[in-house]
């Protein structure tokens, strides 16, 4: 008798935490950092990460900015709030802990809005083709703060031969997500749907494309930046040759032994700048890629996403590139903190690139095939 009246009990009590946990709310304040004031009338949902987003409970903001949420359990979930037209995500805070949430008022243009870093890195020649990634650093300074976001909120040109592969993007702090590109307009010109929100502590949001191009031994590249860009990086193999075009002329700015480096300063929309390429080769990757590259192939990976993309949580969306990309980023990182640690800095442009001055010893760790 005595075990029976324990299991019923236990039972009872089993069924007592479950309701409670039934009854746990996410409850927080969306503020709208623009205006200073909390942001009423905005949509918000708790998303469950590992299934591709799906929407557990929504809500909207009250006249005070608040919102309650039910949480249906434990999970990997993300609270969505939607602020004219832009998607924020902050990681769910446990069970009646506060979740607040900052947004930004959008506009289709923000004049503050700038490429600090455009580098382009020839990574490979092989098979008649050769393998290029770009990565793009852009600040967001505005002041009051607000997202530049529109369907077509930062474009992009590659050359019109290009194949491209991979397109990412991440927000400041933020993991990267998969994007599809927008096209439309002269060939080779692309665009990303997704925000350009206001720097974080000093970080922007980052933008970057892997492509493939024919490749008969030589090559001439025009790249073109949409908006102003204080530097245009290129890097490419040691055993690789490299010829700058028209001003704004690159100039060779070493950076590490194990590949070469240059840079043009002041690129401006409207003004394409020139450089050629020639011979073959590779640039260093690390010796953990090639693990990276087998486990990708069996792990699960990100499905491209689509309007402004998904936030922390999600998969690995670098797929089967992955060892290219990493080595690659980790070296573009060490030629960013390298050109910092040449020159003067002051407040706000240290802080804007602390992140790539803290990244860089990882590339030391970098070593050829």
């Amino acid at each position: 008798m005595k075990s029976i009246q324990f299991i019923l009990r236990a039972v009872a009590l089993s069924l007592l935490a479950a309701g409670a946990a039934a009854q746990a709310q996410i409850i927080g304040t969306v503020i709208d950092k623009t205006t200073g004031k909390a942001a009423v009338g905005d949509s918000v949902a708790l998303v469950n990460a590992q299934t591709g987003m799906s929407k557990v409970a929504t809500a909207t903001t009250d006249t005070r900015g608040r919102y309650s949420l039910a949480q249906p359990g434990h999970g990997n979930y993300l609270v969505r709030v939607t602020h004219q037209g832009v998607t924020y995500f902050l990681a769910a805070q446990e069970a009646n802990a506060p979740s607040d949430i900052a947004v930004y008022d959008a506009a289709a243009k923000v004049s503050e809005v700038v490429i600090e870093e455009d580098v382009i890195a020839i990574v490979e020649t092989g098979q008649g083709h050769l393998r290029v990634v770009e990565r793009y650093s852009v600040h967001n300074s505005s002041q009051p703060p607000r997202t530049q976001w529109s369907t077509r909120a930062f474009g992009i040109t590659a050359p019109p031969e290009a194949a491209i592969s991979d397109a990412e993007a991440q927000r400041p702090g933020g993991p990267p997500t998969t994007l599809k590109l927008g096209s439309g307009g002269p060939k080779g010109h692309y665009s990303f749907n997704f925000p350009i929100q206001p720097d974080d502590g000093g970080k922007g949001t980052i933008f970057q494309i892997d492509y493939e191009l024919p490749y008969s031994g030589k090559f001439t590249f025009h790249p073109l930046v949409s908006i102003p860009a204080k530097t245009v990086w290129v890097m490419l193999p040691l055993s690789m040759n490299f010829a700058s075009g028209a001003e704004p002329a690159f100039q060779s700015a070493p950076q590490d032994p194990g590949f070469q480096t240059f840079v043009a300063k002041d690129a401006l929309p409207g003004r394409a700048l020139e450089f050629t390429v020639s011979g073959s080769g590779s640039l260093p990757r690390g010796d953990d890629d090639q693990q990276a590259d087998s486990s990708s192939q069996g792990g699960s990976v990100a499905q491209p996403g689509v309007g402004q993309g998904n936030p922390a949580g999600m998969p690995d969306p670098l797929g089967k590139s992955k060892g290219w990309i990493l080595g690659a980023l980790a070296l573009l990182l060490a030629v960013s903190a390298a050109f910092l640690l040449r020159k003067p800095v002051q407040g706000a442009a240290f802080e804007a690139n602390a992140d790539a001055v803290q990244a860089a010893p990882a590339a030391k760790n970098i070593k050829p095939l």
